[in-house]
């Protein structure tokens, strides 16, 4: 009933990934060697050491404004001067942004851990520019400042010690405007820009990860001041991207902008977020952290679970972190191509330490490291290979839950990392925002595969391109007149599930809806052949169809061959061989294993339907 799906080898992966970063690591300058850290003045790109910014003491930097020099660079920079074209770069860099909330709070063995994984992305080709997400709560200014260029020298310190190059501490880069930037997005413009992008851009030709503190200076006053890391996270990714504007750009003075327009600087290809709190929550209490986030179709319901406390168990302060976080990642992936993601998880995972000795680091809100024998993978090594999540975002919880704590009155400790892509819209019709679908009273209208909402030629050569045989449309759409329950799309006809109500064998309509007899069937599965395998449309196809349309349960039937039946028996609550015929029946509905009668509908309906293939030499699907 599903066409094959493609899978895509993680040793190929692998060697593709090895083979990129080698290529990535030849054009690099190798010779530079981890610096010592007990000046941070060491730490400044060759740019900003022309002008510091302030002294260093003890690892502290005072808040004191730029000198003249930097100042002067900055308006340099301004004017393009003091940019280097990108015509004289071998190459672009591909980038991550990555943030790292709270490093306060992290031991000294966690943040170790965190920066090797770091160093092993930049191995395989994926360098980060670093952004510290230290808060000013209820401390002085200077007590703040004192605070963030301890952690900046923590972080510096830990990635020196597992690689060479290692990181550098720029602070000159964070600009802070009069008024808002303007950027070629649709994203609501901030203060924050990057003011001089010599500062980043030297430190990654050099081979090493900048460093960014949350703070930036102001154009008005020269003077530092404390800006949100998450400004500062879009505020890269938007220079990065070639898509930062300066403001007097608009105005109509040439030779004045802070970049130049569409001139990208790198490649972003991952946003990271590394937060004590995890990835998004998932709707259940205990259920730890939502696998995969579509974002085009999932990010309003999100947002608004998150700040309508329907979670009430969350406090407000965890609540408002997820917010934050889910925002940031989908303005940042809005200005992306569509083949960028990001990746949400906490300081345990990111450093593969999930083990019962550090499960309370992440046990923010219940959501901490499910602890196994084996050694678990870490997520941002995994997603980086594979672009997948640790876990199918289609699979049920009881799948990924070890046995001992399957049981009810056992707290669940599940992964805390969340994918978040840009993704597809989902259609489905009927609509399920005001419920899910239930079967039409007898006579009464209906939806049909010719309505003007669905686009039968498209939906036609989706299941034709996806099973690699032919419809008969005409037998197909005599077939599903009278019990077709509704229709989901993803993205455009990239994928799809239509299903029906079906009665069982000689049962008619009028009795099986009276008895509440009618069974929820899954008739065609199907993912173009280009995206099978990668982007998640069949999850999300899937997701739509269990957790929207048919919450109580759904049937269908696959070949007893089929190669996709593993998939299939990883998300359903039940299947049985079909004796005296070649297929395999499975259900989602948890109550149908202890009710014979609900069994027996499911089966008449599996044995019974006829399949509507042109070339019916083929095995029926």
């Amino acid at each position: 009933m599903f066409a094959n799906r493609t899978h895509q080898s993680g040793v190929g992966a692998l060697k593709r990934a090895t083979s990129a970063a080698q290529a990535s690591l030849r054009t690099r300058t190798l010779n530079s060697t981890t610096e010592p850290l007990a000046s941070c003045a060491r730490h400044f790109s060759i740019a900003e050491n022309a002008g510091r910014n302030g002294r260093i003491n003890g690892g502290v930097t005072e808040n004191r404004h730029p000198s003249s020099a930097e100042a002067k660079q900055k308006r340099e920079s301004d004017r393009g001067q003091a940019q280097v074209p990108v015509a004289d770069l071998t190459e672009v860099p591909h980038v991550a942004v990555v943030k790292l909330r709270e490093t306060q709070t992290w031991d000294d063995a966690l943040l170790d851990g965190v920066a090797k994984t770091l160093t092993q992305l930049r191995s395989l080709g994926l360098p980060s520019v670093i952004v510290l997400g230290c808060e000013q709560d209820q401390i002085s200014g200077s007590e703040w400042q004192e605070l963030i260029f301890q952690q900046a020298n923590r972080v510096i310190t830990a990635i020196g010690r597992h690689d060479s190059p290692g990181a550098k501490l720029v602070t000159s880069g964070i600009w802070k405007a009069k008024e808002p930037v303007q950027r070629l997005s649709s994203i609501d413009s901030t203060d924050v820009f990057v003011g001089f992008g010599e500062a980043l851009l030297a430190p990654l030709r050099q081979g090493h990860m900048p460093v960014v503190p949350p703070r930036a200076c102001t154009e008005d006053t020269l003077q530092y001041t404390p800006a949100s890391a998450n400004d500062i996270v879009f505020a890269l990714t938007s220079y990065f991207s070639g898509l930062q504007l300066d403001k007097k750009d608009l105005g109509g003075e040439q030779n004045n902008t802070t970049t130049s327009p569409l001139s990208r600087k790198a490649v972003v290809d991952r946003i990271i977020v590394i937060d004590p709190h995890g990835g998004i929550p998932a709707s259940k209490e205990g259920d730890g952290a939502r696998v995969f986030v579509n974002l085009e179709e999932e990010f309003e319901k999100l947002r608004k679970a998150l700040t309508e406390q329907e979670k009430p168990a969350q406090p407000g302060r965890a609540r408002t972190r997820h917010t934050e976080n889910l925002k940031l990642v989908k303005n940042a992936l809005s200005i992306l191509p569509a083949t960028a993601s990001a990746v949400i998880t906490t300081p345990a995972e990111a450093a593969n330490r999930r083990t019962p000795s550090n499960q309370g680091l992440a046990n923010v809100e219940k959501i901490a490291g499910e602890v196994k024998t084996r050694r678990w993978q870490n997520p941002l090594i995994h997603n980086l290979l594979t672009d997948r999540p640790m876990y199918s975002a289609s699979l049920p919880l009881s799948r990924i839950k070890s046995p001992n704590q399957r049981s009810e009155n056992t707290a669940v400790n599940m992964p805390t990392t969340t994918l978040l892509k840009k993704g597809m819209p989902v259609t489905i019709f009927p609509d399920t925002r005001s419920g899910p679908w239930t079967p039409p009273k007898p006579g009464e209208p209906r939806l049909r595969l010719t309505d003007t909402c669905i686009d039968l030629p498209r939906l036609v050569h989706l299941i034709n391109d996806s099973f690699k045989r032919k419809l008969d449309v005409e037998d197909y759409l005599k077939r599903l007149e009278n019990s077709l329950a509704g229709v989901i799309i993803a993205g455009e006809y990239e994928g799809g599930a239509i299903l029906t109500w079906e009665r069982p064998f000689g049962m008619d309509e009028e009795t099986a809806y009276r008895e509440g007899r009618l069974v929820p069937y899954l008739d065609k599965f199907a993912v173009l052949t280009k995206s099978q395998g990668a982007g998640g449309v069949a999850d999300i196809v899937f997701n739509a169809m269990v957790r929207d349309c048919f919450p109580s349960g759904v049937c269908w039937r696959s070949r007893k061959d089929n190669p996709v039946n593993k998939w299939y028996f990883e998300r359903s609550c039940g299947v049985k061989k079909l004796p005296g015929c070649n297929w395999a029946m499975f259900w989602t509905t948890p109550e149908a294993a202890t009710s014979d009668q609900l069994l027996r509908d499911y089966e008449d309906v599996c044995r019974s339907i006829m399949p509507s293939w042109e070339d019916m030499k083929k095995p029926a699907d």
